[in-house]
């Protein structure tokens, strides 16, 4: 345990000081440029990806300007209400078994560390209640309610804290039962949790602690992996690993598969590499940092893991370059229109790597009898208010499916959270 904090500190460290770039000379960007475009089979069909540095990779940072009157744009037959606002970075939306919602009040730089929660008691869609239900925590993401456990993923360690249904308070204790390395690549500090049905297991998502390795990849033992543990945090695996930043999770309603959305690699140009959004397969690798979309070599790693390389998996659907996909929800309401019935709604928080903004939207997934049967569309919209002078209103991260039917969509920039309803 020594080894590993010192590790994790030094990690942490590297963090703050900033990562180096991934040194590739002239010569070897000329030479993956000249190999040309690669077409790769998806879930949706084949997906035609540029050649590695086919365009400069370009840093185009956005700024925020106030929503004043203005609200996201969501399809004809949906209307967007503001659930509520004055919240102080909330990254993540967690809805408990008895309705309770909570939110994640954390940052990259700045983090207020709380957690928020809101009661709707009379389920008219409004809530009566707003109370700081925990505080004092350390970049808290993912939560989770099991049985008698109140359970915290901060950036360091998931935390089990005693619980009774109807608290408002977060009270006694955490015992920290898993240690997870801190610090992170620009927002991959976030540790997401996910139970399977019956509650026997936790997943928990840990980011790269890089872009690509660059710090060298004794830096990145439990990261870009999504692990399995037991609700008392023993008996741990990696459930799969070479998923570069797997933030947002979810099950597949038809067929009970575990999904992720993940944000990609950065500094290869504009089109790569796509983010994504997959199912999940036990024991399964998915390339990161040697590969991307299948055994295509990531040029700035070239070499240094071919059997790595060969087994890695194409991802189900591709969601855009840059794109920043950070949230996924299946759609299991029964308001909406039949065409959005299990399928998967994606937050995008937006690019920051590419010469045009993508992403700062919210997308749908279509799916039919368990599987993705077409491209991706926009759903909710209206974030970017000058695309010219990259100035945005917001930037969506998380997507909750709440109990009455609607969207819950998390807006950490703009401190809100936005709620999409179909007109009735």
């Amino acid at each position: 345990m020594k080894n590993t904090a010192t590790i994790l500190a030094l990690t942490g460290l590297i963090m703050i000081i900033g990562c180096k770039k991934q040194q590739v000379s002239k010569e070897e960007k000329q030479e993956a440029k000249a190999e040309g475009s690669t077409t790769v089979q998806t879930a949706i069909g084949p997906l035609e990806l540029p050649a590695p540095f086919a365009t400069e990779s370009v840093t185009k940072n956005s700024k925020m300007v106030d929503w004043e009157n203005n609200i996201p744009k969501a399809p004809a037959g949906f209307t967007v209400t503001k659930f509520a606002g004055d919240l102080d970075n909330p990254r993540n939306t967690y809805i408990a078994p008895n309705g309770d919602i909570f939110v994640a009040e954390s940052g990259t730089v700045h983090s207020a560390d709380r957690i928020t929660l809101f009661r709707d008691k009379d389920k008219d869609g409004t809530f009566e209640t707003r109370v700081v239900f925990a505080e004092k925590l350390k970049q808290p993401y993912g939560m989770l309610v099991l049985k008698n456990s109140f359970y915290v993923a901060n950036t360091d360690g998931l935390y089990q804290y005693p619980y009774k249904e109807g608290d408002l308070k977060l009270t006694g204790t955490g015992k920290k039962i898993v240690e997870l390395p801190a610090g992170g690549y620009n927002n991959h500090w976030t540790r997401n949790l996910i139970a399977n049905a019956d509650g026997s297991k936790i997943y928990i998502s840990v980011g790269s602690g890089s872009n690509v390795g660059e710090n060298g990849m004794e830096y990145e033992v439990r990261r870009a992996d999504i692990l399995e543990v037991n609700p008392d945090g023993t008996g741990e695996i990696i459930y799969a690993a070479g998923i570069r930043n797997p933030v947002g999770m979810d099950w597949n309603p038809v067929n009970k598969e575990l999904w992720t959305a993940v944000n990609e690699r950065d500094e290869l140009g504009d089109g790569l590499v796509p983010d994504y959004v997959t199912s999940v397969k036990k024991g399964a690798f998915y390339g990161w940092p040697y590969a991307y979309f299948g055994p295509i070599e990531d040029p700035r790693m070239k070499g240094k893991a071919p059997e790595l390389v060969a087994k890695t998996i194409v991802p189900d659907v591709s969601v855009g370059a840059h794109t920043a996909s950070l949230g996924i929800a299946f759609y299991t309401g029964n308001t909406f229109p039949d065409k959005y019935k299990n399928g998967a709604f994606v937050g995008q928080h937006g690019s920051w790597n590419r010469s045009v903004l993508s992403g700062y939207k919210v997308l749908f997934v279509p799916f039919k009898d368990g599987k993705p049967s077409g491209q991706p569309e926009d759903f909710l919209t209206g974030f970017i208010a000058d695309e010219e002078k990259a100035k945005v209103y917001g930037r969506p991260v998380d997507v909750t499916v709440m109990n009455d039917g609607s969207l819950l969509v998390n807006d950490d920039a703009g401190n809100t959270l936005w709620k999409v309803t179909p007109n009735k």
